[in-house]
C-alpha cells in the first residue's frame, strides 16, 4: 500500500470515528443524566451517586406502557401491509409484461421524491371523512404502500435467475407458488433489511402521529415523550433522559441482540 493510500485510509477512519462520536455522545449523555440526580446531570463527576428514581418518576408521570403498546401496534400494522403489497407489486413488475408497466413503475419512482409531509393535509382530510382520525389504523394507513419497498424488491427479484422460475414451473408451481417458494425465500435479506428500516422509521415518526392522534389510547411513544417534555410543565433533564431511554429501549435492545444479523441483512440486500 502506497503512502497516499495509507493517508487516505487513515483520513477515512478518522472521519468515521468523528461521525460515530457525534452520533453516540447524545446517547451517552442521556445514559449519564438518566442514572444521576438533577444536580449531577451536568457535572461529570464519576463519583456522583447513581439512582433509579428518575425512571420511577418518569414512569409514574406518564403512561409509557400505553404509549409503547400503541407504537408496537402501529408498526405491527404498517410493516405486514408494506411487505404484502410491495411483494405483490414488485412481482407484477418483474413477472408480467403489461401495457403501461414502465409508466406505472415511473409513478412509483416519483413517489420516492415526494416527502410524506407534503401530503399531511390531504391525508388528514381523507381520514377524517373515513372516520379514522385518532385511531391506530388511520395513523398507519398512509404508509401501508411503500414505494421504496416496491423499488427495492423489484430490483432484488430481477436479480433472481430465470432458470429457477422455469424449474419451478416444470415442478407444477402456479404463479403465486413461484412467488412464495422461489422469489420470497431468495429475497429474505431484503425483507429483513427493509423491515429494520421501516420499524425504526415508524417507531421514531413524530409529525404525522402528532397531528392524527388526540388521546392517550392512540398516542405513540414519540408524541407522548414530546408532551412529557413540554416546556410548560418544566424540564428536568434527568427525568427527561430517563423517559427517553424508556422510549428507545426496545430498539436499542433489539439492535444489541441482533446486531450481527442486522449488518448481514444490509450487506446481502445491498443497502448502503
Amino acid at each position: 500500500m502506497t503512502s497516499k493510500n495509507k493517508f487516505t485510509s487513515s483520513l477515512e477512519l478518522m472521519g468515521a470515528y468523528i461521525l460515530a462520536a457525534f452520533w453516540v455522545l447524545p446517547l451517552l449523555y442521556a445514559f449519564w443524566a438518566a442514572f444521576h440526580y438533577s444536580n449531577d446531570a451536568i457535572h461529570f463527576n464519576i463519583f456522583s451517586p447513581l439512582t433509579l428514581d428518575n425512571f420511577r418518576e418518569a414512569w409514574s408521570q406518564a403512561p409509557f406502557l400505553r404509549y409503547g403498546l400503541n407504537t408496537f401496534l402501529l408498526v405491527s400494522f404498517i410493516l405486514p401491509g408494506q411487505l404484502l403489497i410491495s411483494t405483490l407489486a414488485a412481482y407484477a413488475f418483474v413477472r408480467f409484461k403489461f401495457s403501461g408497466a414502465n409508466v406505472a413503475f415511473a409513478l412509483v419512482l416519483v413517489q420516492l421524491m415526494i416527502t410524506p409531509e407534503i401530503l399531511i393535509v390531504q391525508n388528514y382530510v381523507t381520514l377524517s371523512k373515513l372516520g379514522l382520525v385518532d385511531t391506530i389504523t388511520g395513523m398507519g394507513l398512509p404508509y401501508v404502500a411503500s414505494a421504496f419497498c416496491i423499488f427495492l424488491l423489484r430490483q432484488t427479484f430481477k436479480s433472481i435467475p430465470k432458470e429457477l422460475e422455469d424449474a419451478a414451473e416444470l415442478e407444477g408451481c402456479s404463479t403465486m407458488g413461484i412467488l412464495w417458494k422461489v422469489y420470497v425465500p431468495l429475497a429474505t435479506p431484503t425483507f429483513i433489511a427493509f423491515s429494520l428500516v421501516s420499524v425504526s422509521h415508524h417507531w421514531n415518526n413524530f409529525l404525522w402521529p402528532l397531528i392524527i392522534s388526540n388521546s392517550v389510547e392512540t398516542r405513540p411513544l414519540t408524541v407522548g415523550l414530546g408532551i412529557f417534555g413540554s416546556p410548560e410543565t418544566g424540564v428536568d433533564w434527568s427525568i427527561m433522559s430517563a423517559a427517553t431511554l424508556i422510549s428507545v429501549a426496545p430498539l436499542l435492545i433489539a439492535f444489541l441482540i441482533f446486531q450481527k444479523q442486522f449488518v448481514q441483512s444490509f450487506m446481502q440486500a445491498g443497502i448502503k
